[in-house]
């Protein structure tokens, strides 16, 4: 996808985006009862947990990849050989 398909894409979004913005303000504006904006705020905050317990495990999953980078940059700067341990990761990722 080029440069340009990212940019219409993009502006498409941003239109869409304007047009239900304003779609909504011109409606006219209900009030929720009481038991809907409980359970509406309810999974409100297990959203948040699930958004927040996933950014964690992705933020983890990176900085055992910049370790693992890390060791493997360093074990190249001293001149050791890393082609079998990159042939040992490469089959086990394919396994999983």
């Amino acid at each position: 996808m080029g440069s340009d398909d990212n940019q219409n894409s993009e502006r498409e979004l941003r239109e869409k985006i304007a047009s239900l913005m304003q779609s909504i303000s011109q409606s006219p504006i209900q009030q929720i009862p009481t038991d809907q904006l409980a359970k509406l705020k309810t999974a409100a905050t297990r959203l948040d947990h699930l958004l927040k317990s996933n950014a964690d495990q992705d933020q983890q999953s990176l900085k055992t990849a910049v370790e693992k980078l890390d060791q493997l940059l360093s074990n190249i700067r001293k001149g050791k050989d890393v082609s079998e341990s990159l042939k040992s990761r490469r089959q086990r990722n394919s396994g999983e």
